[in-house]
């Protein structure tokens, strides 16, 4: 549960109120608005003390303190002044706060309450009566969720279909009852019994709100890349019918509503692309065409979780990818761990493995020999030999895939005795525009004989961020780099995406070109794993 601007104005009230009834044991002539105000905001500072000071506490404060400093002063801002005066004051207290999601969600939400207030007023026959407060709670409610769709998008990757039932049950209720309760114990901290009744009506009203809310998960739905520009059409509508562009530029409005649906829409440029998705220690690698894919490893797992939940199967939805085949290069966790959750949400996707795999039993054999061709794109198995029961590193499945003119070599985690054996018996079909670096990176492969029969323009490697093993070694990058080859690995770069065009290929890092922000460059990872 967050602790947002509405709790901290709530123990703001509380304190204003408790001044109030101190005053009426006061005469007359000491009762004033000071002693409420000042009274509220302690309050307000001491339960954002309670509440760690974390950031989104800490704004909201600063926001209560200008607030109550504009009202002591007799100073008149307009809405927007307040609001950057706000954002100012937000800044010169932490200025990394823009590089908090948080910031901006606040930020944007406060502007965006004042865009709606200001743009779609609500009438004024609706500010009375109950049935005026339900209204005027809809009307706050929707605007928020249309006009914060983007940004929930863009950094969510999904909304809620459920938002206003879920705002309308749970505001009040912790409003009303949780916050108070809360309140009301820190209030009675020196007798005990008294504190703890009112903690178990918190808890108590806490399970109450929680119990419908549970019932709503499914109301989450994912979006798309693509659902990004649909996500500012609520902006665009309300700019539309607020200026009444509809009627001074009709074909500029149309125009731009048909650019919005052309971008919705939009065909990739590239034919085919390769992604090496960042999972830490492991390997997944995401082989995609017109909106279909093959995945080569599904990363880690461990006991409370895998790499499958939280990256590759949101990447997956983000991008609107269907799984057709999922290859799982040899028999260790950390390339076959998300293997269940994959298959769970494409269940008609083949699998291909060098082993028999536990509770599959048509899985298709990758061995020297096998090939076969998906969108126009020919798959070549290189190695092993033969099927194995337990697959090891030298027993990875080695796949090439050749498009006519480029070519990518996937190598699993292939050791020394494996590289010389392919380049012993298939070094003329091993050449590759782009290699998947074996075994991370580690001393134990990348030996120079193989990288010689490759002889990649490109390499790139899975590797996590300050892994115990060093992984990859400089040793290795060194080795790389005096062959002539690119090189790029995740732990530096993140995601690496290579986009293969019919006259030309590109590769881009996540960190570097994906989203080069400027303190990507300023600020964290500055080397390898060293």
């Amino acid at each position: 549960m967050a602790i947002s601007g509405l709790h901290i104005a709530l123990a703001a009230l509380f304190g204003g109120i408790l001044a109030r009834v101190i005053q009426l044991l006061l005469p007359v002539r000491c009762i004033g608005s000071l002693f409420p105000l000042l009274m509220g905001w302690l309050a307000a500072m001491i339960y954002v003390w309670l509440a760690g000071a974390n950031p989104p506490a800490v704004r909201a404060a600063i926001a209560l303190t200008l607030w109550l400093l504009l009202r002591l002063f007799g100073i008149s801002c307009s809405t927007w002044q307040v609001w950057l005066w706000g954002l100012t004051l937000i800044l010169l207290s932490e200025p990394l706060a823009v590089l908090s999601d948080s910031f901006w969600l606040s930020c944007l939400a406060v502007f965006s309450l004042i865009c709606w207030y200001h743009w779609v007023p609500i009438s004024a026959r609706f500010r009375v009566g109950w049935a005026g407060v339900v209204i005027r709670w809809f009307h706050l409610q929707f605007g928020m969720m249309l006009l914060l769709m983007p940004l929930q998008i863009s950094l969510f990757h999904g909304v809620s279909l459920f938002s206003i039932p879920a705002n309308l049950w749970s505001v009040p209720l912790i409003s009303l009852l949780t916050v108070p309760c809360v309140l009301l114990a820190l209030a009675f901290m020196l007798l005990p019994t008294m504190a703890g009744v009112f903690w178990v009506m918190a808890a108590m009203s806490l399970t109450v709100v929680l119990l419908p809310l549970n019932q709503l998960r499914a109301g989450w739905l994912h979006t798309g890349t693509t659902s990004v520009a649909l996500g500012y059409s609520g902006w665009l509508a309300i700019l539309i019918w607020r200026f009444q562009w509809w009627r001074s530029y009709p074909i500029g409005v149309m125009v731009l509503c048909v650019n919005l649906a052309l971008f919705s829409h939009r065909r990739d440029e590239y034919r085919w692309r390769v992604d090496m998705l960042d999972i830490g220690h492991g390997l997944a690698v995401v082989i995609e065409r017109e909106g279909k894919a093959i995945i080569f490893d599904t990363g880690n797992r461990w006991s409370t979780g895998s790499m499958a939940a939280t990256v590759i199967l949101p990447y997956l939805r983000w991008r609107g990818i269907t799984v057709e085949q999922i290859i799982l290069s040899h028999d260790h966790q950390d390339h076959t761990g998300g293997l269940a959750e994959i298959q769970a949400m494409f269940p008609q996707a083949s699998l291909r493995a060098p082993f028999p795999v536990a509770g599959t039993v048509n899985s298709l054999p990758c061995k020297q020999g096998v090939d076969w061709q998906w969108q126009g794109l020919d798959f070549e198995v290189l190695w092993p030999k033969t099927q194995v029961t337990h697959a090891q590193n030298d027993d990875s499945c080695v796949i090439r895939i050749d498009d006519g003119k480029y070519s990518l070599l996937l190598t699993g985690d292939l050791e020394t005795q494996g590289e010389l054996q392919l380049v012993r018996h298939s070094r003329a079909r091993l050449a590759s525009t782009v290699l998947q670096v074996p075994h991370h990176g580690s001393n134990t492969s990348s030996t120079a004989p193989f990288l010689r029969a490759v002889k990649p323009e490109l390499a790139f490697a899975s590797a996590a961020r300050y892994n115990q093993w060093r992984l990859p070694t400089k040793k290795v990058i060194k080795r790389y780099q005096k062959n002539n080859i690119l090189w790029r690995d995740t732990s530096v770069s993140g995601q690496i995406s290579i986009y293969f065009h019919s006259d030309n290929w590109q590769a881009k890092g996540y960190r570097e070109q994906l989203t080069p922000r400027w303190y990507h460059q300023r600020f964290g990872v500055g080397g390898h794993n060293e």
